[in-house]
C-alpha cells in the first residue's frame, strides 16, 4: 500500500513539474467523457506537441464540458478566453456559413467519401473560413454517421417515418431534415431523450452507434435503421488571439500536431463505434440495414434550396458532391 501511493505520489509530482516546464499551456474544451475519441486525440496531439517544442508547449484537455456546453465555449474561444475547442459542425452553421454544406443531409455518400472531402482542398478552405470569425481551424475529427432508432417499428422505407416524432439537435437544418421526411421534429436537450422516448413525448430520435449505445437509449427504442442520413465532420479550432501570441514556428507546430492526431482519433473511433455496434446487437435491437436510400436523398431538395442560397455554396455542394 505504502509503494503503491508512494508511485502514486511520484507519479503527481511529475506530471505537475512537467506541467509546471510549459512556457504555454493551451486550455482545450470538449463535451464528450474524458475516454472519447476527440479527447484522446487531442491529449495525443498534446504529447506530440510537448515533445516537439522540448517542453515550451503543452495542452491541458478540459472534457466532459467542464469549462461549458458548445455554444458557450465557442464564443469564449472566439474571445480567447479559452484556446481550443473541439466542436461540432452544427453549432458553428451560424457563425461560418460553409460549414451548413457539410452538415446538410446525405451530402456525404460515405464515411470514405466525407474523409476524402475533408482531408483534401476543400476541407482546407472550410478550416481557412473560419480566420475572420476569430478562429483558426486546425483538424477534422469523425463523428459518425446518424440514423434513426425508435420504441414503435422497424424504418424500412419513407413511408414508414410518416407521422412519426423524432426528436433532433436544437438546429434548424436538423428540424427541415425530419419535416422534409414526413416526421415530425421535436428539438430537445439529449439528456431528456431517454424519458421521451420511455413516456411516448417522442418515437424516437437519431444518432451514431457510440451515442446509442453509450445513452443506453437502445434499451427503449430497440429498432435501429441504418439510413445514415448525415455524416458530419467535428471540427478543432483554436482562438485566433492565443494563435497570433505564438511564434510562427510554434503555430507550424501547432498545425502540425493537428493533422497527425486525426489518425489517432479515426482508429480510436473505428474501435468505439464497433463495440457500441456489437454492445446493440447482443442486447437484441432489431437492424435495418437494408435500405433504399434514393427516396431519403430526393425528398431533401427543398432543405438545400433554403439552405444552399448563394453561389460560393452551391459551387460548395457541387464540388462535394464530384469528389470520389
Amino acid at each position: 500500500m505504502k509503494l503503491t501511493l508512494t508511485a502514486s505520489l511520484l507519479a503527481s509530482a511529475a506530471f505537475a513539474g512537467s506541467a509546471m516546464a510549459c512556457e504555454t499551456t493551451l486550455r482545450s474544451s470538449d463535451t464528450h467523457p474524458g475516454d472519447y475519441p476527440t479527447v484522446l486525440a487531442v491529449e495525443a496531439m498534446g504529447d506530440m506537441l510537448e515533445e516537439r517544442s522540448d517542453g515550451r508547449l503543452c495542452i491541458e484537455v478540459f472534457h466532459s464540458a467542464q469549462l461549458g456546453e458548445e455554444k458557450d465555449t465557442i464564443e469564449q474561444t472566439q474571445f480567447g478566453v479559452i484556446d481550443m475547442n473541439r466542436v461540432s459542425m452544427g453549432p458553428f452553421n451560424n457563425i461560418v456559413e460553409e460549414t451548413q454544406v457539410v452538415s446538410l443531409p446525405y451530402i456525404f455518400r460515405s464515411v470514405e467519401h466525407m474523409h476524402n472531402v475533408m482531408d483534401g482542398p476543400i476541407g482546407d478552405e472550410i478550416l481557412a473560413a473560419f480566420e475572420p470569425h476569430d478562429l483558426v481551424g486546425l483538424a477534422y475529427y469523425d463523428g459518425g454517421s446518424r440514423s434513426f432508432y425508435n420504441s414503435e417499428k422497424p424504418i424500412q422505407s419513407i413511408d414508414d417515418l410518416q407521422g412519426m416524432k423524432f426528436r433532433v439537435m436544437q438546429s434548424d437544418i436538423f428540424v427541415d431534415m425530419v419535416g422534409a421526411l414526413g416526421a415530425n421534429a421535436t428539438p430537445m436537450p439529449y439528456g431528456e431523450v431517454y424519458s421521451g422516448i420511455q413516456t411516448g413525448v417522442i418515437d424516437g430520435a437519431e444518432n451514431n452507434w457510440p451515442s446509442f449505445e453509450s445513452s443506453g437509449h437502445f434499451e427503449v427504442a430497440p429498432y435501429y435503421t441504418l439510413d445514415q442520413h448525415l455524416i458530419v465532420p467535428e471540427v478543432l479550432v483554436m482562438s485566433k488571439a492565443s494563435f497570433d501570441a505564438l511564434s510562427p514556428e510554434d503555430q507550424e507546430l501547432v498545425r502540425q500536431a493537428a493533422k497527425d492526431s486525426v489518425p489517432i482519433m479515426r482508429e480510436a473511433w473505428a474501435e468505439r463505434e464497433a463495440q457500441s455496434e456489437q454492445q446493440v446487437r447482443d442486447a437484441g435491437v432489431e437492424i435495418v440495414t437494408e435500405i433504399d436510400k434514393q427516396p431519403f436523398i430526393d425528398a431533401m431538395g427543398p432543405v438545400y434550396e433554403k439552405y444552399v442560397t448563394s453561389d460560393k455554396l452551391k459551387s460548395l455542394v457541387e464540388r462535394i458532391q464530384a469528389t470520389e
